[in-house]
């Protein structure tokens, strides 16, 4: 069973939790941990007890697509 949205992070077991390298020093940055069952989960890396998203592996594709087209660029600046 995978967990729901919003869980706090610390709560989904076995949950290995990951940053990018290219991370900012001060720690603004989410974490992605694979859930056994194929869903990804995402959390705040400033509040790793809090709440986390669990996308499909489908839905995290569909985003990872629209930033690598530049899709959400404007949310950045």
């Amino acid at each position: 069973m995978q967990p729901d949205n919003g869980v706090t992070a610390s709560e989904i077991p076995g949950a290995v939790w990951v940053k990018s390298s290219s991370s900012v020093a001060d720690g603004n940055c989410v974490e992605v941990a694979e859930l056994s069952g194929g869903s990804v989960a995402v959390r705040n890396s400033r509040f790793p007890d809090g709440p986390a998203l669990v996308f499909t592996r489908a839905e995290l594709a569909a985003f990872l697509t629209g930033a690598r087209n530049s899709e959400f660029d404007h949310m950045t600046g």
